[in-house]
C-alpha cells in the first residue's frame, strides 16, 4: 500500500512539474532571436536606428548604438528623417550618419535590422512609411520602448506577439488589437519582428542582438564590460503603475519650477555614450532638473563613434554632475543615488518608473 502511494505521489509531482515547466519551455522557444539571411553581398548585418530629428528617445537610441557599435558584429548606422541635428528626449542632441533618402539610394536593397526608439511623432507619415518599405525588404524591425508605436502602424505586429512600455501597453492593445501584446517579458521576439518594454529594456534586447550575430560568448563578455548579470526576457511588471502617490510627486516636482535646475554633464572626446545616455535620461526625468552637454565645441565623439552636438548656450548657473568611471549600465543605479539624495527617494522612483527599471537593480 505504501508504495502505491508513494507511486502515485511521484506520479502527481511529475506532473505538476511538467505543467510547470513546460509552458516556460515554449515561451523560450517562441522567444528565439534569429537574424534574418543577410543581404547579398554582406559579410555582416547592416543595422539602422531610425531618427526623427524632432524628438527620439535618448536611452532607447543610444543604448543600442553604444552596445552594438562596441561588439563590433555589425555595421550600425543612425537615419534621421532629415539632414541635420537630432533633438534627443528627454536629453542630449546629437548628429546623426544619413538621412533616410540618402540611406535608400546608397543601399537599396535595405537594412538587415530596423531598430525603432520611440519619437515625439508617434505618427510621423516618413518613419512610418520607411518602416514598412524597409519590413518589405526582410529586415527585422526591433522596436524600443513606444517605438512600438511607429512599428504598429507600419504593420509589422499583425498576428505577431508583441510588447511595449507599461504605461502605454493597454492603449496599445486597445488600438492594435491585431497583435498578441504580451506583459512580463522584457523583450519579446516573433520571426522578424522583436519588441521591448520600457527605456532600459534596450539593454538587454541589444545584448540578445549581440549573442545572436556573434555568440553567446561575445554578448557575455560584453555584458560584463556593461556591468550587467544577463539579458533574460523575464521580467515583472507589477511594481510599474501610476498610483496617487506618484501622481503627487511628479505634480509637486513640475509645479515647484523655483527649484528647478539645469545639471550639466562633463564631456569630451572618447566619453562613454552609453553611461552618458543613462545619466542623462535619469536627471532629466526628474521634473526638477534638465541635463545638458555645455562644451563649446561643435561636436565630440564617443568612443564608438557617435557624434554629439553640445548645447553651450545653456552652460550659466549650471550644476555640475560628474559621470562617475564605472562600468556603463551601472552608471544609472549612481544616477539614482544621487537623484535620491539630492531630491529624495520618491523622486528616485518616478525615475526608475518612466525607466521601467526593475528596483532589485
Amino acid at each position: 500500500m505504501y508504495r502505491f502511494y508513494l507511486r502515485a505521489f511521484l506520479l502527481a509531482l511529475l506532473a505538476f512539474a511538467v505543467a510547470i515547466w513546460a509552458p516556460v519551455a515554449f515561451a523560450a522557444s517562441e522567444n528565439s532571436l534569429q537574424i534574418p539571411q543577410l543581404k547579398a553581398g554582406r559579410t555582416r548585418p547592416l543595422i539602422v536606428i531610425a531618427a526623427d530629428n524632432q524628438g527620439t528617445e535618448t536611452t532607447d537610441l543610444v543604448v543600442p548604438y553604444g552596445i552594438i557599435r562596441s561588439a563590433g558584429v555589425a555595421d550600425v548606422l543612425v537615419v534621421s528623417t532629415h539632414a541635420g541635428v537630432v533633438d534627443l528626449m528627454p536629453a542630449l542632441k546629437i548628429k546623426p550618419d544619413t538621412t533616410m533618402s540618402e540611406f535608400d539610394q546608397a543601399h537599396p536593397e535595405g537594412a538587415d535590422i530596423v531598430i525603432v526608439p520611440a519619437m515625439h511623432d508617434d505618427r510621423s507619415r516618413d518613419v512610418i512609411a520607411w518602416i514598412r518599405q524597409q519590413s518589405s525588404k526582410r529586415a527585422m524591425v526591433v522596436s524600443i520602448c513606444e517605438g512600438a508605436r511607429l512599428a504598429a502602424r507600419a504593420g509589422v505586429f499583425e498576428g505577431k506577439r508583441a510588447t511595449t512600455h507599461w504605461y502605454a501597453f493597454d492603449k496599445m492593445r486597445r488600438t492594435f488589437p491585431h497583435a498578441q501584446w504580451v506583459r512580463n517579458q522584457r523583450y519579446v521576439v516573433d520571426g522578424n519582428v522583436m519588441s521591448t518594454t520600457g527605456v532600459t529594456a534596450s539593454i538587454p534586447a541589444s545584448l540578445a542582438l549581440v549573442e545572436a550575430i556573434g555568440g553567446t560568448a561575445k554578448a557575455q563578455s560584453i555584458a560584463a564590460r556593461l556591468g550587467v548579470d544577463g539579458w533574460s526576457a523575464s521580467h515583472d511588471a507589477t511594481p510599474f503603475r501610476m498610483t496617487s502617490g506618484r501622481l503627487w510627486r511628479f505634480a509637486g516636482n513640475y509645479l515647484a519650477f523655483w527649484n528647478h535646475e539645469t545639471i550639466r554633464l562633463p564631456v569630451q572626446d572618447g566619453f562613454d555614450e552609453i553611461a552618458l545616455a543613462l545619466t542623462a535620461d535619469a536627471w532629466s526625468r526628474t521634473f526638477r532638473s534638465q541635463a545638458v552637454v555645455a562644451e563649446k565645441a561643435a561636436s565630440i565623439r564617443s568612443r564608438n563613434g557617435l557624434l554629439l552636438a553640445p548645447d553651450f548656450s545653456r552652460d550659466i548657473g549650471a550644476s555640475v554632475v560628474e559621470i562617475p568611471t564605472l562600468p556603463s549600465a551601472r552608471v544609472l543605479d549612481d544616477a539614482l543615488s544621487q537623484i535620491s539624495e539630492r531630491y529624495g527617494s520618491r523622486t528616485s522612483d518616478i525615475v526608475m518608473l518612466q525607466l521601467e527599471y526593475p528596483a532589485k537593480h
